[in-house]
């Protein structure tokens, strides 16, 4: 009898393939008020630091930590209507009080192009542009921790933790490798893989291109 796919192993739910749960889940949220920063930290789910901000009256928020913050600086956001054309932003909101969604990874940041009074237009990392609410609130500079790659991992077991600390499945076997019973793509024999397979099939054989846009050779 065969071993189940890697597929139906994780959809079980074990706490092999769950995120472990961390003390605390910082929630990335601007305040209008001017703050401090009390303490940059590091958070496993967040590839760029956290900056813990300080509002008074034992009140702290957390945002992510642009390129030269360092604790006792002050910090305060801005809004997109007020800023000139040119300005480098980043923890950019969709809409006003969504919270920081865009351009929050290292060294990721957008630029405004131009202004109106119903909207502003900004230039994101990919070179689209994008039309903001004036009020929607953003952070002046460049998120830190640019460069995170470049740091080689030297053993395995780095690369194990840091994958474990996200809930990744790591090292990951290939389905060729594998033996028959396994896998669908395992065994020596075939050396072929199977055609693609549609949403509704079961997740035993639901493997290699699923729900494929078209099929057979290009024209």
């Amino acid at each position: 009898m065969g071993k189940q796919l890697i597929q139906q192993r994780r959809g079980k739910g074990s706490s092999t393939f769950r995120t472990p749960a961390y003390h605390f889940q910082p929630k990335i949220m601007y305040n209008n008020k001017q703050g401090t920063v009390v303490d940059i930290i590091h958070h496993p789910m967040h590839s760029a630091p956290l900056a813990k901000i300080g509002y008074g009256n034992n009140e702290f928020g957390y945002l992510v930590a642009i390129e030269g913050l360092k604790v006792g600086d002050a910090f305060s956001s801005k809004q997109l209507g007020d800023l000139p054309e040119g300005t480098t932003i980043s923890s950019l909101e969709v809409r006003p009080h969504s919270g920081p969604k865009l351009c929050r990874s290292p060294g990721s940041f957008a630029t405004i192009v131009a202004k109106s009074d119903t909207a502003v237009t900004i230039r994101l990392p990919s070179k689209k542009t994008m039309k903001l609410h004036p009020a929607c609130r953003v952070t002046l500079g460049i998120p830190a921790g640019e460069g995170r790659h470049e740091k080689p991992f030297l053993k395995a077991g780095n690369k194990y933790h840091q994958m474990k600390a996200r809930g990744k499945l790591y090292p990951r076997t290939s389905a060729t490798a594998m033996n028959a019973v396994d896998h669908p793509y395992g065994g020596s024999g075939s050396g072929k893989k199977r055609p693609p397979v549609s949403h509704s099939t079961p997740p035993g054989a639901k493997v290699g291109a699923i729900s494929a846009k078209r099929t057979g050779r290009k024209r």
